[in-house]
């Protein structure tokens, strides 16, 4: 692992394999609304351990207040055209990592970032896209100075599959959000592979949350990623094919209501 600086400034973060033979597939993967910090170094790391490649840009690192950031006492409003700028850098940069194969780069979103993934996807090519429990909840859909373009015009244009991991407790996100994500990738002919997992409440994969963590969801949303970027950058996998599977646990007395924040 090392610290970079990339262009324009960016800073980066990179997990290589240590066994890589010739090129491997990449992931670019994006942080939470908490900036780079350890559990994004983590999940690094883990994707490395996995065989992979992976690029971390922190992509808040322009907010003049990062210990609040980290903490969660403030945020950053990244913007789609300046999370395509720094994703698109991110990309290039891999170009130059001689493990890295540059035509199978994948790029992760968590939380906040998890829409960035298919902003990207809408403006250039890349491998997969990969949303974690993000670009659902009803306030992606509107228009803003952040979001300029009408998210189901986004969708419209992506060109890869999409995999998509959410919870079923999340206070934020909805079994209907998620349904209605699912319904317009479906609409617009998209691949994808949808989980949601039942008794995860937001930011589940966040083991330096305890409140959030639940392991078990964790470990089983992130064997659904591993094998999902294994069939995707796989030999025989048809990129001209339309494939759709969607898996959801929950209860039939469900109320989203009820779901609440945890820390």
């Amino acid at each position: 692992t090392k610290s970079l600086t990339l262009k324009g400034g960016l800073p980066g973060f990179l997990a290589v394999p240590a066994n890589a033979k010739g090129r491997v597939p990449a992931v670019v993967l994006m942080h939470e609304r908490y900036g780079f910090v350890k559990h994004t170094q983590d999940l690094a790391e883990r994707f490395a351990h996995d065989g992979f490649v992976c690029l971390a840009p922190d992509c808040f690192y322009r907010h003049p207040d990062q210990k609040a950031l980290h903490a969660g006492d403030s945020r950053y409003d990244l913007t789609d055209p300046e999370s395509v700028e720094y994703l698109s850098i991110a990309i290039d940069a891999l170009k130059d990592v001689k493990e890295a194969d540059p035509d199978k780069v994948a790029v992760k979103g968590v939380c906040q970032t998890g829409r960035h993934p298919l902003v990207l996807a809408a403006e250039r090519p890349i491998g997969a896209a990969l949303v974690w429990y993000g670009a659902a909840s009803k306030r992606e859909w509107d228009v803003s100075k952040e979001q300029p373009k009408p998210f189901e015009e986004t969708l419209a244009k992506i060109d890869c599959p999409v995999l998509g991991v959410f919870g079923e407790a999340d206070h934020i996100i909805s079994l209907d959000d998620v349904c209605k994500f699912r319904n317009v990738l479906e609409k617009h002919k998209k691949s994808y592979e949808i989980h949601c997992f039942k008794g995860a409440p937001h930011g589940w994969l966040n083991d330096t949350m305890p409140g959030r963590y639940r392991r078990e969801q964790a470990e089983a949303g992130w064997a659904a990623q591993r094998n999902f970027l294994k069939e995707v950058f796989g030999p025989t996998y048809d990129r001209n094919g339309l494939y759709w599977k969607f898996e959801c646990g929950s209860n039939r007395d469900y109320d989203f209501k009820k779901n609440v924040r945890l820390e």
